[in-house]
Order: structure tokens, then sequence, then C-alpha cells
């Protein structure tokens, strides 16, 4: 994982608060809504449909849970390059170009025919050694109207990211495979309200068909609600998903523990009503 190197103030004050309400169990701003937080949680609780789920991407870290729905997509976006691209090689295989970007590196952990690396950071602009993803789509496949696949792991820019992203490009994304971080920081309002925002921009047109805790970071338990702190999603766009109907059984067959540390189970909130 690679953390960000150029200037965030919010990412900063972010990164504060989440140390401080570790070490006090409080927040230095205004707490959320419970009803809110639980609303929020219900709106991303998973679903399943006709599209059973397939791992792309090694056992463990960098290998993620995607509907069985990948014939056509044209590319996959794969902001964030940590030490495997094993992900990326399994869409490569399956006839998708891949596009990678990074600035704190240079280049995916092995080459390939199909891979083709930006070293930019993503971000809500394109300036300097940052990029916005519609400027990075449009650069990369000039204006096409193909679907196509994004899985994002950024270290808590995903948020601004999302913000910063056109309608239009998030719905061209069949499949989106995110890691969400800093989730035990939704009990403080002005980061529930960006990161809540950002995720109604997703479930416009995507429900969220799997969940994964990474189990590197634990969970936060407060007012009868377990957060895990950094938690994979998988969404599939709604035009796609044929009879829907909830999930109630996890982990996954396919799930595997992120880190060889104490397994870390989903926590039922996110996957049974209250």
């Amino acid at each position: 994982m690679n953390i960000r190197q150029h200037p965030g103030i919010l990412f900063v004050k972010q990164k504060l608060e989440k140390e401080f309400g570790r070490l006090t169990n409080t927040h230095p701003t205004p707490l959320t809504s419970k009803n809110d937080l639980v609303a929020l949680i219900h709106k991303l609780q998973p679903i399943s449909c006709d599209k059973e789920l397939m791992r792309l991407g090694p056992r463990g870290d960098g290998g993620y849970l995607v509907p069985d729905d990948v014939e056509g997509i044209e590319a996959c976006f794969s902001p964030g390059v940590g030490a495997l691209s094993e992900f990326e090689k399994d869409c490569a295989g399956l006839g998708m170009e891949v596009f990678l970007a990074d600035k704190s590196v240079d280049g995916p952990s092995f080459s390939h025919e199909r891979f083709h690396f930006t070293k930019k950071h993503l971000g809500a602009l394109t300036s300097g050694d940052s990029i916005t993803m519609d400027d990075w789509v449009d650069i990369s496949l000039q204006k096409s109207p193909s679907d196509l696949l994004l899985q994002m792991d950024i270290e808590g820019y995903e948020y601004e990211t999302f913000l910063g992203m056109s309608d239009s490009l998030i719905k061209r994304f069949r499949i989106i495979v995110v890691e969400l971080h800093g989730l035990d920081m939704l009990w403080s309002e002005p980061f529930f309200g960006m990161v809540s925002t950002a995720l109604e921009k997703i479930i416009q047109n995507h429900v969220c068909v799997h969940l994964h805790p990474n189990n590197n970071e634990g969970f936060l338990s407060k007012g009868g609600l377990d957060i895990p702190r950094v938690m994979e999603f998988t969404f599939l766009r709604k035009d796609r998903v044929i009879s829907p109907s909830p999930t109630h059984s996890f982990p996954h067959p396919l799930d595997s523990d992120n880190f060889r540390k104490p397994p870390l189970r989903l926590p039922e909130c996110w996957y049974k009503k209250q």
C-alpha cells in the first residue's frame, strides 16, 4: 500500500481526527446521527442476483470477488499500484486492456502487453502530479463508449476521486471494486457527509454485491454498530442485475483474509436488517 505524497489538508485533518478518536473513543467533531449511519449501512447491504461471484487476483491481499459478468468489458482501470498486480493480470487474461496509475511507484510489479501505466495520483482535479478519473479515461480510451471495470485502492483518496467523477463516467463502469478506508470515522459528521455523498453517487446506478472487511485494521464498536476500519466493496451496475435478493451468509467461500492475522468476520449489521 502506498501513502500519497502530495499535500492534502483534509486528509491530514482526517488522520488527526482518526488518531484522536482511537485514543479517546471520541471525535473532535459533531457526532453523526445513528439513524443516518444505519440508513447508509442499509443502502450498502449486499444483494445476490443471477450473477455468481468469482475471484480475480490471488488469495489474500490484492484479490477481489467480482460478478461473473465481464464479457464485453473493454478495459480495467486500476489506480493505486501495490506490490502485486495479479488482479490486473487476470483482467488482462480476460481480454481487457488494463490502465494503472500511481505517482509513488515507477510501474506495476511486472510488465504485460496489455498494461498501460501512468505515473500520476488520482484525485478531484487534474494538476501537476494528479489527474481526475474523467481525464484519465478520456486520454486512455479517446471517448470510447464501451463498458469498463474499476478497481481502486488509493489509501483514503477514493472519496474525493468519486466526488470529482462525472455521473456519466461512473455509469460506464459495469463493475466497481473499491477499498474504502477510515470507515470508523463515519461517526464524525463532516467525514460522514463526504463519504455518504461519494457513495450516493455510486449507488444511484449500482448496487453492492459483495463486502469483505480487511483484517489488518480491525473494527470500531460504538452505539451498537460494528464498523470495520477498512472494507472492500464490489458494486454491479443495476441494469446488469436480475432477480436481486438480500445476501444472508458471510464470508463467501471464495473470500480470503488479507493478512496473516486473526480473521475479521463481516459484522451482522452490514448484511442483516436491524
